[in-house]
């Protein structure tokens, strides 16, 4: 099967999805599923991260550099300053042998 197949094959597939999601946008959903719909990012951000972090054999860094990172995000609501808090933690816990 060519690259180009593949390629049309999953433009075909994930394109009408998209399509039907952009499209609903003038429709107005129940109380209930917009505030459950608030949760959604934080779900999909902590399944993404806590594989990553606690699987990992270097677990002992990672861990301290996520929640102090993630504490930064909270309080400071800068995206920027708790990469770079994370990244810094992480690299301190290599220093410092853990």
């Amino acid at each position: 099967m060519s690259v180009l197949v593949v390629l049309l094959l999953m433009w075909a597939v994930t394109y009408p999805m998209r399509y039907l999601g952009l499209s609903l946008g003038n429709v107005q959903l129940p109380p209930f599923w917009l505030n459950f719909l608030k949760f959604v990012p934080v779900s999909v951000f902590s399944v993404l991260v806590v594989p990553d972090v606690l699987g990992s054999p270097e677990w002992p860094r990672r861990l301290p550099a996520a929640l102090l990172a993630g504490l930064l995000i909270w309080r400071s609501r800068n995206l920027g300053l708790g990469i770079v808090g994370g990244v810094a933690t992480y690299w301190l816990a290599r220093v410092v042998g853990l």
